[in-house]
Formats: structure tokens, C-alpha cells, sequence
């Protein structure tokens, strides 16, 4: 199975806002922030998720990755989907 972590999750982040400017990406507390937090907003969420389906290969219905929810809930999301897919 892909693995999926917080870290691909960024660098997925950066490649959809076409920057690798870790100011406000770092610190222990990463996974624990919201996108919001780190002023990605629903369409950048939205980016995001399509970027996903087509790398790792999965489907990501609309809404269910939220531009409130920590990275780390996002993370558990696509890990979740994976293993379906795998199932």
C-alpha cells in the first residue's frame, strides 16, 4: 500500500501553490494545524485533493477533505482511502 504521511501532504501543498516557502510550514505542531491556519483556503483544499486522486490514485469526493479540518485529520483521510482502494 502507498504510504501517506503530513509530509507528502506538504509537498503536495507547495507543488499546488507552485512555492517552496517553508515559513509558515514548519514547527512540531505542523499536523496539528488547519489548512485555514496556514491561509489555504477551500479552493486551495480543493486543488489539493485533486492533486491527490491523481497521484496516489484514489477518489476524493467533494467536501470530504475541508479546508477547517487539521492536516493530521486529512492525513488519516487519505490514509483511510487508500486501504479501501487496496481492499
Amino acid at each position: 500500500m502507498a504510504e501517506f504521511t503530513v509530509n507528502d501532504l506538504k509537498r503536495i501543498l507547495y507543488e499546488a501553490a507552485g512555492t517552496n516557502d517553508d515559513v509558515h510550514m514548519n514547527g512540531a505542531d505542523l499536523a496539528d494545524q488547519r489548512f485555514t491556519d496556514l491561509d489555504y483556503d477551500s479552493l486551495a483544499v480543493l486543488e489539493l485533493s485533486s492533486r491527490i486522486e491523481r497521484e496516489y490514485g484514489i477518489t476524493i469526493p467533494d467536501g470530504d477533505l475541508s479546508h477547517t479540518m487539521p492536516l493530521r485529520e486529512a492525513v488519516t483521510y487519505v490514509v483511510a482511502r487508500l486501504a479501501e482502494v487496496k481492499v
